[in-house]
């Protein structure tokens, strides 16, 4: 059972930053063997990808809506994942979720919800114009 807990979440002028983190846990989990992943949800819209990153950190992924502004990174030492959120739009206004998967990255999307094995319970974003 792997338990993922999102924080940093808030409100935000349009062209502020906010950091998410996500720190992960688990009798017998090990967070430098999952892929991490940030999906986001707004009101009445389907969950989308936003950034990924694999195993090693060696690798990351961006959503084009996002690329140049987010920044995923990972610390296995302390087994979290975080999301630098710079020049931030209204359009950013979501509830961010984090995301881990046992399947490398390299035989699958890291961009597709349903390849991920657990979700964390979302931390609200707002972003005010």
């Amino acid at each position: 059972q792997v338990q993922l807990v999102e924080s940093g979440g808030g409100l935000v002028q349009a062209g502020g930053s906010l950091r998410l983190s996500c720190t992960a846990s688990g009798r017998t989990f090990i967070f430098s063997r999952y892929g991490m992943g940030w999906f986001r949800q707004a009101p009445g819209k389907e969950r989308e990808f936003v950034a990924a990153i694999n195993w090693s950190g060696g690798s990351t992924y961006y959503a084009d809506s996002v690329k140049g502004r987010f920044t995923i990174s990972r610390d296995n030492a302390k087994n979290t994942v975080n999301l630098q959120m710079n020049s931030l739009k209204a359009e950013d206004t979501s509830i961010y979720y984090c995301a881990a998967r046992s399947t490398p990255f390299s035989q699958n999307s890291p961009t597709r919800d349903y390849q991920y094995d657990s979700w964390g319970q979302g931390t609200q974003v707002t972003v005010s114009s």
